[in-house]
């Protein structure tokens, strides 16, 4: 009788305890299903935003001519002001002539390419700074990041690469017009020559031949080359770009290849040759030609 008694109460709950598990079952796995998605979103959102977002970095690209003979201390015979904006995507690159008469922050009026060489000669490792500082105060651009290039290693960078071509429209550094395939010795001696062009021609030479590297460095081909060419690099550069930096000014400037670089110069129209008191040739800034340019490269 006890146990006839107490059946009825067992069938009335269990049902009740399986409404409640099937209840529960029911609210967790939405929630779960809610976090599974939140976080793919989550990540593709950040991604985006540090590939995509418009901030514009700035960065000074600087070759010098120092060598085993001077030493470390060289001038920077190229000057090249590069501003890049991921989102759009935007590169331009502003040739700077080296002769270009400035105010050099702790040493005064002098060529704009002797920035480097002082503050290195006064102590080692302070010129890339010191360039920067005088393109901020002369240019007025927010500037911090820098890249110098060895000129004399360029050599070594380009033949790690197997040479490159560069293509001219005009007759140009010592080669006519045309497509020319270059070692890297050539390609040294197609940015220093001095025979055939002055100070602007050699700034157009210049990008030609760094617009020839990088079309070389994103080629599928010469991913054969990396183990010469990454050594060749980091030999040749000096540079105080962060590393987190690198993924999206690379993806942008890969992205900027699809459209166009811009390229351009601070040409003779915007500068006005002159003679020093100590008879050097330089060539002074008209700031009020200058100025469209670095509003329409640099938002200024």
């Amino acid at each position: 009788m006890h146990a006839l008694y107490n059946a009825p109460m067992l069938e009335k709950t269990q049902p009740s305890r399986r409404m409640e598990q099937l209840q529960a079952v029911r609210t967790i796995p939405p929630k779960k299903r809610r976090s599974k998605l939140l976080w793919p979103l989550v990540i593709f959102l950040v991604t985006a935003a540090y590939f995509f977002a418009p901030l514009r970095t700035n960065i000074l690209l600087l070759g010098t001519d120092d060598s085993p003979e001077r030493g470390s201390a060289g001038r920077t015979d190229t000057i090249i002001l590069t501003s890049i904006v991921p989102f759009k995507p935007y590169v331009g690159m502003l040739s700077i002539p080296r002769d270009l008469w400035v105010q050099i922050p702790n040493v005064g009026e002098q060529r704009i390419n002797t920035a480097y060489f002082f503050a290195e000669a006064n102590q080692p490792g302070s010129g890339s700074e010191a360039a920067l500082e005088t393109i901020r105060q002369n240019f007025g651009i927010p500037v911090k990041y820098y890249a110098v290039v060895h000129m004399a290693q360029l050599v070594f960078i380009i033949d790690a690469l197997d040479g490159v071509d560069i293509q001219l429209d005009s007759p140009l550094g010592g080669y006519p017009a045309g497509i020319h395939h270059l070692t890297g010795i050539q390609a040294l001696a197609f940015a220093r020559d001095r025979s055939t062009s002055d100070d602007f021609g050699r700034m157009e030479g210049t990008q030609v031949l760094l617009m020839a590297i990088l079309k070389k460095m994103i080629q599928p081909s010469s991913l054969e080359h990396l183990p010469q060419f990454v050594p060749a690099l980091s030999q040749a550069v000096k540079t105080n770009i962060p590393l987190w930096q690198w993924p999206r000014l690379t993806f942008a400037m890969l992205r900027a290849f699809a459209t166009d670089i811009d390229n351009q110069t601070i040409t003779r129209d915007m500068v006005t040759p002159f003679q020093t008191s100590q008879g050097a040739q330089v060539l002074a800034p008209n700031w009020e030609a200058i100025q469209p340019t670095l509003q329409e490269m640099f938002g200024r």
